[in-house]
């Protein structure tokens, strides 16, 4: 029988309070940036004082809250923000676009690169490392919230999203019953939230922290970020649902995704060339 998804979103409940997993995965992400940031500032040839990280950890998470609405409601819900402009700040209604929150962090440490006197990629080439732990905890709160699940399969460790299911809602024990009575074998889904994480939160982590570990030239580590990146989040949009309000731009299979992911590859690869090219 395929899997369930059957998990509470909310952490802890506190009268009218809720505390939910996907806000407790970013806090997690700034306890894990700050951690590997003061581990990096401790290595003087890097030009970074662990005594400035508290500032940088508060920029970037200003930058990746700020831009990741601003990205989520400009890039996927436009029409809806023309109709109702509010929705901009009633972020408890939720949406958070890696994009918009990959800007904002640029925007946000490019200015304090610029009030310390350093230059943009001095900033971005040492803050690159610590993202993809942020990232992939992100993506494991998207998977205990039950959203932007995967297409449709068939694959054995397919799971049944109940908010992706038809019709009217159904309590968990129904969901439950007609799963294992084989009538929503049509209704399995990829996990696609777990692939994500894993690409996010380890191969590209291993990777970007293993090539920053030694000198590199200026702008070779954020283009290689940003390739790894690209690479991984074009290859799981095949098999991740587009947003239902959207779909697929083209040809039935291309995304709002994989559009916003190829500028990202392409400008990785200038990165790194340049970076190459100079080192």
């Amino acid at each position: 029988m395929p899997y369930v998804h059957a998990i509470d979103p909310v952490a802890l409940q506190i009268g009218p309070l809720a505390i939910r997993w996907y806000g407790l995965m970013y806090l997690a992400g700034g306890v894990a940036a700050f951690v590997l940031a003061r581990r990096r500032a401790a290595q003087t040839w890097r030009g970074f004082q662990p005594g400035e990280i508290e500032d940088i950890i508060f920029y970037g998470m200003v930058g990746v809250i700020v831009g990741g609405r601003l990205g989520s409601v400009l890039f996927y819900h436009f029409g809806d923000f023309l109709r109702d402009p509010p929705m901009l700040v009633r972020v408890w209604e939720g949406g958070m676009s890696f994009h918009g929150g990959l800007l904002g962090v640029l925007v946000a440490l490019g200015w304090y690169a610029r009030k310390t006197g350093r230059t943009l990629f001095a900033m971005y080439d040492f803050i690159a490392p610590m993202v993809p732990i942020g990232l992939g905890l992100g993506r494991i709160g998207n998977w205990i919230g039950g959203e932007l699940w995967g297409r449709l399969t068939d694959v054995p460790w397919g799971v049944i999203f109940p908010n992706a299911l038809p019709g009217p809602p159904m309590s968990i024990a129904e969901i439950q019953a007609l799963a294992a009575q084989g009538q929503l074998l049509g209704e399995v889904r990829h996990p696609s939230q777990l692939y994500q994480a894993f690409w996010e939160g380890v191969v590209l982590f291993v990777i970007v922290w293993w090539f920053s570990a030694r000198p590199r030239a200026r702008m070779a580590t954020s283009g290689l970020f940003l390739i790894v990146y690209g690479v991984g989040r074009i290859l799981v949009e095949f098999v991740r649902e587009p947003d239902a309000h959207i779909g697929y731009l083209a040809w039935g299979w291309l995304t709002m995704g994989q559009v916003l992911s190829l500028p990202m590859l392409l400008v990785g690869v200038w990165f790194l060339w340049v970076g190459k090219r100079n080192e």
